[in-house]
């Protein structure tokens, strides 16, 4: 169902990612400082690289086009916003970045579709930037305590739907097939668990709500008790 062709090497840098994030959360809830700022503002540099890299490396092999290699796609986009959010924690791009990373990279870290392996750039591209996001959502939100404001989970999820329809329109002037809108994917994915085309997409978009609300039950207390942070201290 899922492929990677370098799997050891995959999951060895994913367990490296998961444990860093660990150490990253638990040591800046112990110990807040300005140290946290930086660490957040690596990491925006280490994404935007990644983006960077990526596009460059397609333009310098000649196979970038409209169709296949703008940042469209959720995942491509979240690495962008969660760039900006490291270096700047706005409150909304941090929202984004935890909501989207959590419900929709993390996906795609535990079901990798990558087909180069170690130590193609590719490779390297793919975990960073996926793996990137995720620890940027945990970072900012679980260790330097940025928890998402009432009424993230609606103003996330409305977003992302227009999101979405702005991708639908630049499907359609261009005949590409960003996010699966316009035709499924030719390889297996979790889209089709969520029936045929195009009623994945409406399927996707309850499922999105029901990952969002869930992702946001941790934070529901601490706002009742009026202690959400929206403004990264330092």
């Amino acid at each position: 169902m899922f492929a990677v062709v370098s799997p050891t090497a995959y999951w060895t840098a994913v367990s490296l990612g998961a444990v860093t994030c660990a150490v990253l959360c638990y040591t800046a809830r112990r110990r807040p400082g300005p140290w946290r700022v930086v660490v957040a503002r690596l990491v925006g540099l280490a994404l935007a690289a990644d983006i960077v890299a990526y596009t460059v490396g397609l333009v310098v092999a000649r196979t970038w086009t409209a169709e296949t290699s703008l940042p469209l796609a959720l995942c491509n986009a979240g690495v962008v916003v969660a760039a900006i959010a490291c270096w700047w924690r706005v409150p909304l791009l941090v929202e984004l970045t935890y909501f989207i990373g959590l419900a929709g990279t993390l996906q795609a870290v535990l079901t990798p579709d990558l087909a180069v392996g170690f130590p193609h750039l590719v490779f390297f591209e793919y975990v960073v930037g996926h793996v990137g996001i995720v620890l940027a959502a945990l970072f900012l939100v679980v260790g330097m305590r940025l928890a998402p404001r009432p009424g993230a989970v609606l103003r996330v999820f409305a977003i992302t739907a227009a999101y979405t329809a702005f991708v639908g329109l630049i499907d359609g002037v261009t005949g590409a097939n960003y996010m699966f809108l316009r035709r499924p994917p030719g390889e297996w994915t979790l889209l089709r668990l969520l029936g045929p085309w195009p009623w994945y997409v409406v399927s996707a978009a309850g499922v999105a709500l029901v990952l969002l609300t869930v992702l946001d039950l941790p934070f529901r207390r601490g706002r009742s008790a009026g202690r959400h942070a929206p403004v990264a201290p330092g």
